[in-house]
């Protein structure tokens, strides 16, 4: 008395996904995450400074600052560009568009007497400049 059952002998039909694969866009963005990371720490100022090493904390800048080097053989430099000491300030003004609240970091080679940085400070802060600070390499923690 039992009745057979018998299977439909089509086959169901594959129907399209509706999501949307993301292994190859995590794939694109760890690889430029790697990227960027490799690249950060070369995007820092080119001028080649031997910095003293110190304990303090590190400095958080809302605005990006300017950046006065003083290297061994005590040329300052604007940024990239090297600057005569007469022409320090005036180029100081004309890049900050008479802004006081310009920070700006003064970074002295290890080779460089103090007082010669301290200097370069104060000629910095007579040009009317308040946000002056320096600069020293922190130490590695071993």
């Amino acid at each position: 008395m039992g009745m057979a059952v018998r299977k439909s002998g089509r086959s169901q039909r594959h129907r399209p996904m509706g999501e949307i694969n993301v292994t190859p866009f995590v794939d694109v963005m760890l690889v430029l995450l790697i990227v960027f990371m490799v690249t950060a720490p070369l995007l820092t100022v080119g001028v080649e400074v031997d910095l003293p090493k110190t304990k303090a904390g590190q400095i958080n800048a809302d605005a990006a600052p300017l950046v006065v080097s003083i290297k061994a053989d005590g040329s300052l430099h604007l940024q990239d560009t090297e600057v005569p000491a007469d022409a320090l300030v005036p180029r100081l003004q004309a890049i900050s568009e008479a802004n006081p609240q310009i920070r700006i970091f003064v970074r002295g080679d290890r080779a460089v007497a103090y007082g010669d940085v301290l200097g370069v400070m104060g000629r910095i802060q007579a040009g009317g400049f308040e946000r002056v600070a320096l600069v020293a390499q922190l130490p590695d923690i071993n």
